[in-house]
């Protein structure tokens, strides 16, 4: 069931991947004539409409291809850092005019900028890859162990310990002036060996404790898998949140609805671009945040981009897609921080659910 989890997570990114950056081509005619890489086109070679201009009136494929490993070198270039060129058109107008950019990729400026969906993908792949090369929170398969295996070796050497210093400790003079030091660290020991033994982790070290249960079958499966190898179901939680972060758009739409439903000139497709340029938005910001935290910043820096800088971006992002008052624009903001703290639950307690199976 987890590797259906994770096909489905998968496939569905990826679709919404392809579906968003662009549309496939049916391949090359095998009669298409070739001159030092170039094509000799007197026809669509995707669809086979008669050319007119530079680019196919049916459906929008340049009219003059190439078939060069320099021209392959430039599309990388291009679909990784430039995205034909939208993306430095959006990106500035996604951080300091989020609202002016809803309303005109709503209002029908689509060629313009960058798709919500191709951005909010681009943004979480991006996350992902920064956070491995970066070491930032995933776990690694080497991290993978038993917690009540290691539990089990800390006590055994707790215990050692322990026998060591009762021995050191009897063979001492009652009036040593190394006892007292001696029985802090027996003391010490004991205790840690207490908190051990006292954990719900089933083995040889846990001293016969049972683990609490439930009696909800999935939940009680997910906390014993909790509990036997906490870094691996880490490693899974991250995991899916990552493959299934898509559904934050769907578990958003109800509550930005809610801030809109009497007004019936905004529809759905709007909080969709409204909820998906918002969360582009933040994906990017919170790789910005993890670098500066990663690289040593100042707390106060990171915390200030935390902690200000998404109610500010949602305020004008709400007053200007939404042609909004200041009034009307601050309880609208005021209520849906209380959503996103809800949705955030909803969204942490799927992918825990996920993770069960």
């Amino acid at each position: 069931m987890s590797e259906f989890g994770d096909a489905f997570g998968t496939a569905v990114e990826g679709g919404l991947f392809a579906k968003a950056v662009g549309r496939g081509s049916k391949g090359l005619p095998e009669a298409a004539e070739l001159q030092a890489g170039h094509f000799d086109e007197g026809a669509c070679l995707n669809c086979e409409t008669a050319l007119t201009g530079n680019y196919c009136h049916a459906c929008g494929q340049k009219a003059h291809l190439h078939r060069t490993l320099g021209a392959f070198l430039h599309d990388l270039l291009h679909g990784a850092l430039h995205f034909e060129g939208k993306t430095w058109k959006t990106l500035p107008k996604l951080a300091l005019k989020p609202g002016q950019l809803t309303r005109r990729y709503i209002e029908g400026e689509r060629a313009s900028f960058v798709s919500p969906m191709g951005l909010f993908l681009f943004s979480v792949f991006l996350m992902f890859a920064v956070f491995q090369i970066a070491g930032i929170g995933l776990s690694t398969p080497a991290q993978f162990g038993s917690a009540s295996r290691d539990i089990t070796h800390a006590i055994e050497n707790l215990e050692r310990e322990r026998a060591d210093l009762r021995a050191e400790l009897s063979a001492m003079e009652p009036n040593d002036p190394e006892r007292s030091e001696t029985q802090a660290d027996l003391a010490r020991v004991e205790e840690q060996v207490t908190t051990l033994n006292s954990l719900p982790v089933m083995g040889p070290g846990a001293k016969g404790q049972t683990q609490w249960k439930s009696g909800i079958g999935w939940f009680d499966k997910t906390i014993k898998k909790w509990n036997d190898n906490p870094n691996l179901m880490l490693y899974k939680l991250q995991s899916n949140s990552y493959k299934f972060s898509w559904l934050l758009i769907p578990l958003s739409l109800p509550f930005v609805w809610l801030l809109f439903f009497w007004k019936r000139r905004f529809r759905a497709y709007d909080h969709a671009i409204f909820v998906t340029y918002s969360i582009a938005f933040m994906s990017l910001l919170f790789i910005v945040i993890s670098i500066l935290v990663k690289v040593g910043a100042p707390e106060w820096l990171s915390a200030g981009l935390a902690f200000i800088v998404p109610p500010i971006h949602i305020y004008k992002q709400l007053r200007h897609a939404y042609d909004l008052s200041r009034f009307s624009a601050y309880w609208r903001l005021a209520l849906l921080l209380i959503f996103i703290t809800i949705i955030a639950s909803l969204f942490i307690q799927l992918v825990f659910f996920l993770g069960a199976f």
